[in-house]
Formats: structure tokens, C-alpha cells, sequence
């Protein structure tokens, strides 16, 4: 499917350095293995019943936010930072890199780009994350939607790709353009409706979307 791209003015690169922001899970890694497996493991401490399965269909908001669904309010934080300690064993080595992020990641570089990730996630276990694939990039966790552009005006990028509808409205409000992937838990018509400016399959067409858009800029 060609890449999708919705009635709106488009956003050209500043004369500056192209910096491409990147979203983590379902983005640039497929932290659904992961994920399950911490979960799992909480669920084998604690005695709580977790549906692990729909866990993972639904990941990009903060973690506090899906606790609240398993455990009282009262719990949440004593579970969360007990989600995180346990993350580093459990979490990285199961999760692979998305098809295409490297190759996203490179095309970036390649460009005379900067690649940064902004993420929902704790920092120090996304950057665990990166380190195993082998993706190098500046990083900023703990920031979801709205908040992702405080990293992104930041950092002067003209572009956020993300696959959620939070990581839609992160790229709008930081005045970047919404490139969103179709492989996490937001459909493509999800996306679009959110505001997304560009709307492709996976990563893998983002090489050949990058180019034309840099030659139609120029």
C-alpha cells in the first residue's frame, strides 16, 4: 500500500539539520513479547489476574495508566516501580527491532539527519532497548502525546513518526510532521482521523517517503 497522505499544508524542513523524532514500542521495536513477559512474571508474584494477551494490544500510554486497569489506585505506583525493576530481565532480550527501523534510523543519518527517540517509556530501559537492536540516537523517556513536544521543539524536529494516535498529537502540537506507521495498536483510518499528515504501512517505506520528501522540499 503507498503511503497516505491527508489534506493538510504540509511541513517543510527548517534551514537547519533535518532531525527525524522517532516513537519506541511498536515503532521502532516490537516490545509486545517483552512487555508480556514482565506482566506475566507480575502476575506470578502478586497472584492478580492480568490479561496479558490484550496487554499487548494496546501499548503506548503510560504505564500507570494500564496498572489502573489490574490494580487498585492505592497499588499502582508499589506496581509500577516493581514493573520497571523487573523490565532489565525480562523485557530486552525477547524484543526485536521493528522491520524497516534500522534501515529508518540509517536513511535519517544518511540524509545528514539526527535520529531521537521520544518515548512513554522509562528512560533507562528504553535505552536498554536501543542498545540491543544497535540503534543509536539521542533519547527522552517518560513523555506521552501532548507532552512528546517538549522534546521535539527541543530538539528542532521537523518530523515524528509514530504509530499511536497520541504520538499524532505530539507531532502536531510540537509543529512536526505526523508520519505514522500502521503497527502498533491504532489502525490507519485511526491515524488519519487523529491528524496524521502521512500515514505508511511500517517502517519499510520510510527510506523511499524520506527521500521524496526531502527532493520535493528542495
Amino acid at each position: 500500500m503507498a503511503a497516505v497522505t491527508n489534506d493538510l499544508a504540509p511541513v517543510t524542513p527548517g534551514s537547519g539539520k533535518l532531525t527525524v523524532g522517532f516513537d519506541l514500542d511498536m515503532t521502532l521495536i516490537d516490545s509486545r513479547p517483552g512487555i508480556k513477559a514482565v506482566y506475566d512474571t507480575l502476575v506470578a508474584e502478586t497472584g492478580v489476574f492480568i490479561d496479558t494477551e490484550l496487554v499487548v494490544t494496546r501499548l503506548g500510554p503510560p504505564l500507570d495508566e494500564e496498572l489502573a486497569n489490574w490494580f487498585p489506585a492505592e497499588r499502582i505506583a508499589e506496581m509500577a516501580d516493581r514493573y520497571r525493576a523487573l523490565y532489565p530481565d525480562h523485557a530486552i532480550a525477547p524484543t526485536p527491532a521493528m522491520p524497516g527501523a534500522l534501515e529508518a534510523v540509517a536513511a535519517v543519518r544518511a540524509a545528514g539527519g539526527r535520529p531521537v527517540v521520544v518515548t512513554a517509556k522509562y528512560e533507562p530501559n528504553a535505552r536498554m532497548h536501543l542498545d540491543h537492536v544497535g540503534i543509536d540516537a539521542d533519547l527522552r523517556g517518560w513523555l506521552w502525546a501532548e507532552a512528546k513536544a517538549e522534546a521535539l521543539i527541543e530538539w528542532g524536529a521537523s518530523v515524528y513518526v509514530g504509530d499511536h494516535v497520541g504520538d499524532v498529537r505530539g507531532a502536531r502540537k510540537a509543529g512536526a510532521l505526523s508520519v505514522a506507521v500502521a503497527t502498533g495498536p491504532c489502525d490507519a483510518e485511526q491515524l488519519r482521523e487523529a491528524g496524521a499528515d502521512v500515514v505508511l504501512d511500517d517502517l519499510t517505506q520510510f527510506p523511499a517517503w524520506l527521500a521524496a520528501y526531502r527532493s520535493a522540499a528542495a
